[in-house]
């Protein structure tokens, strides 16, 4: 095996390997082994225009798959984290109070789209908030939302 990589191992070797771990992207769903096959792609492209033994052949795949995941986690990946520490959430969705809010005790107000996987819930606030307001989410502590209304 070492024999066929040190000697035998040809530019198209890596390409047929790259599409592998690209297509193998599809089966691992983390978005990261594409970059590894891409990294083997361009090294079957460069060796295809300059001859270059298999461990500067490894050594240069493993620095352009490092390269390409540092760029893809520093500026290209999408942030999922949000203002209140929740996946996919953020503070600007607006609900209608449902039942009133009075100062220091529990309503219940209502979104058109799911938030956090309900359409429903609890809320509490600092002032009192009439049924059929428009609010935003201030807060989400666990089962509970608070609401500030809109101005």
């Amino acid at each position: 095996m070492m024999d066929f990589l040190m000697h035998d191992l040809l530019w198209w070797h890596w390409v047929i390997f790259g599409l592998l771990l690209v297509v193998a992207e599809i089966v691992v769903p983390l978005f990261v082994v594409i970059w590894f096959g891409l990294a083997a792609i361009m090294i079957g492209v460069l060796g295809f225009f300059i001859v270059l033994d298999f461990i500067p052949q490894f050594a240069l795949w493993i620095l352009f798959s490092v390269l390409f995941l540092l760029l893809w986690f520093k500026y290209f990946q999408p942030k999922t984290l949000s203002e209140s520490g929740q996946a996919d959430f953020k503070f600007d969705i607006k609900g209608i109070v449902t039942k009133d809010i009075p100062h220091g005790a529990r309503g219940e107000v209502r979104f058109e789209a799911p938030v956090l996987g309900s359409s429903l819930w609890q809320a509490t606030s600092d002032e009192t908030i009439e049924a059929g307001s428009i609010v935003h989410i201030i807060d989400v502590s666990g089962q509970l939302i608070k609401v500030k209304k809109e101005q």
